[in-house]
């Protein structure tokens, strides 16, 4: 019996003018033998289970080469761990194995099927050798890129033999027959399986079907199985420590990428810092197509290893996909290990895809002034800062900036010349991260540590940057605590009382 089954269309309320040319020729995988291909330029459907009533003339997909190439980023990363090739090329296609293959179609014409849903398939139909499409009607989603992409992987998902992910309450009752997703900004999060419009992360999922909130649909599984016969990619990069080759530095940098193609995988990448210590920056990224992170299915933690493998610093933040750090590493050999995870919104099931690694090694910073030290503590929710400034220079102006994330920075006030203080009662709860930020007579600019403050009683002393300049490890102690520091040998460095 051959399955039919449509996709959800989304309501989206802007029109774009698109010019149009020749569309450009990408694959994803061009060493792989199974094929989807993505066809925007119109294409006669006939001898197929879509034939009953003669050929199907589809017009073109009405779109410009710059939303053809983002729809097929969004979709090639979809797919980015199996091993198959998402290609523009009809080539590709027509070369492929007739029982490993599938055209999509993106079209404009609509009128033989209809306009109750954005795209139709056949489930399972990738492996039935008789050319037979599945479509995404473009008109009917206004030109909206990010629709028609999720549509798209969404119907190439059907005929890999996927059905819909669905939702139901604590009694077993059907909330939606697509799972909608759940959550906010950049890590929000819903199924490919489901509806995908209005979340910016989508994923492959394992949960429940349409068929009963106890039985449940195993994306990745199915996709991958012996049933569609391509698998997945090859593992790109190492899964330990062990036998690793070095990554050099080139002019003070390295950049490299890799590939999280299964939830097991963690990839670990090493190098080393010769002479002398050294400032450390990474900045890790999910493949993505703008700003956000967005079509990513990547959300990245970074771990930092010793030489002996020890883990060093894990870095997650938790309100986006990638991952930083910024640290000062003595001469060693030292280790990243590079993990796909889950969040807030989800697990790490579908967190998989491609990624990229750009590392800086810079000579430490030193600021040319005497102290400047932020400190700051809470008092019935009211943030309290003060600092000290020591300095030859004539002080010109103070910011005093705040952070969610760490990351990004904003003004929470002007500051005279010779203000040392500040009280007020934030606008946003959780902990929330602070710096000063001094201009000098000298026309030069330097910024104080950052501590984090948070709204709520702390009940043990925190460490929030592992960043040590001028030789200070800034804690946040709600009492008095015994400390020691050790070096990795486990020699003790210094002791005594954290107040």
């Amino acid at each position: 019996m051959k399955i039919l089954i449509r996709t959800l269309l989304a309501f989206v309320f802007f029109i774009s003018k698109p010019s149009f040319a020749q569309v450009p020729a990408y694959s994803s995988f061009p060493g792989a033998t199974a094929v989807l291909f993505l066809d925007f330029d119109g294409h006669t459907v006939n001898g197929t289970s879509w034939n009953s009533n003669g050929p199907i003339v589809c017009g073109p997909a009405n779109m410009d080469n710059a939303k053809i190439t983002e729809i097929y980023n969004r979709i090639a990363e979809d797919y980015r761990p199996f091993n198959i090739n998402v290609t523009t090329d009809s080539l590709k296609y027509e070369a492929a194995p007739a029982t490993k293959r599938m055209r999509a179609i993106f079209t404009i014409t609509n009128s033989w099927y209809g306009t109750s849903a954005g795209g139709v398939a056949y489930i399972g139909s990738f492996t039935w050798g008789d050319n037979t499409p599945c479509f995404i009607f473009t008109a009917l989603f206004k030109y909206n890129v990010k629709n028609i992409a999720e549509a798209g992987a969404h119907e190439l998902g059907h005929t890999l033999g996927l059905r819909h992910q669905a939702t139901y309450d604590a009694s077993c009752a059907k909330i939606q027959e697509y799972n909608s997703g759940i959550g906010t900004g950049e890590t929000s999060w819903a199924p490919i399986m489901g509806v995908g419009y209005y979340k910016n992360l989508t994923s492959w999922h394992n949960g429940a079907d349409p068929y009963g909130c106890s039985s449940t649909q195993d994306d990745f599984s199915i996709i991958s199985g012996s049933n569609n016969g391509f698998g997945l990619r090859a593992d790109d990069l190492a899964g330990s420590t062990k036998n690793l080759p070095l990554q050099n530095f080139t002019n003070n940098q390295f950049t490299t990428t890799g590939l999280i193609n299964t939830a097991a995988d963690k990839d670990y990448i090493k190098f080393s810092i010769s002479n002398t210590t050294k400032r450390f920056e990474l900045k890790a990224t999910p493949t993505n197509v703008g700003a956000g992170d967005a079509g990513s299915n990547l959300d990245i933690q970074v771990e930092l290893l010793d030489s002996r493998s020890r883990v060093l610093g894990k870095y997650n933040p938790p309100t986006v996909l990638n991952a930083a750090l910024d640290t000062m590493l003595e001469p060693g050999t030292y280790f990243i290990a590079v993990d796909g995870v889950g969040n807030q919104y989800t697990s790490d099931y579908g967190s998989l895809g491609s990624y990229s690694i750009t590392a800086i090694q810079s000579d430490p910073i030193i600021l040319p002034v005497h102290k400047l030290e932020l400190k700051g503590s809470t008092d019935n929710n009211r943030h309290k800062l003060d600092w000290v400034i020591e300095a030859d220079e004539t002080i010109v102006s103070q910011t005093l900036e705040v952070s969610a994330d760490g990351r990004a920075f904003n003004k929470v006030a002007e500051l005279a010349a010779a203000d040392r203080t500040f009280n007020y009662l934030p606008a946003s709860t959780g902990a929330l991260q602070y710096r000063v930020n001094v201009s000098f007579d000298n026309g030069r600019q330097y910024y104080s540590n950052i501590i984090a403050l948070r709204n709520g009683a702390i009940s043990k002393p925190q460490l929030f940057s592992n960043l040590i300049r001028t030789n200070s490890i800034m804690v946040n102690s709600p009492a008095n605590f015994s400390y020691l520091v050790s070096d990795y040998s486990g020699r003790t460095l210094a002791k005594g009382m954290v107040t």
